[in-house]
């Protein structure tokens, strides 16, 4: 009997629901977007545009905010 491969599929949440989680982190956490920034390791400002809408964000910049919300939020 041929080996079969089962072909797993890994969810990838959208920007919006990566930034709703990320504000849901910082509020009951009880941190400033500043500190948020630092504990993810991009600028205050790329943390800022995200929560506030004002950006979309590129690949790189999705990146990091990703990896933290993997190892906190979940």
């Amino acid at each position: 009997m041929p080996h079969m491969q089962t072909s797993q599929r890994t969810y990838l949440p959208s920007l919006d629901d990566l930034i709703k989680k990320l504000e849901q982190y910082r509020l009951k956490n009880r941190i400033t977007q500043q500190a948020l920034a630092e504990k993810i390791g991009v600028s205050f400002f790329t943390v800022s545009r995200r929560l506030n809408d004002k950006t979309q964000s590129n690949k790189i910049q999705q990146y990091p905010i990703e990896k933290f919300l993997v190892r906190k939020v979940t």
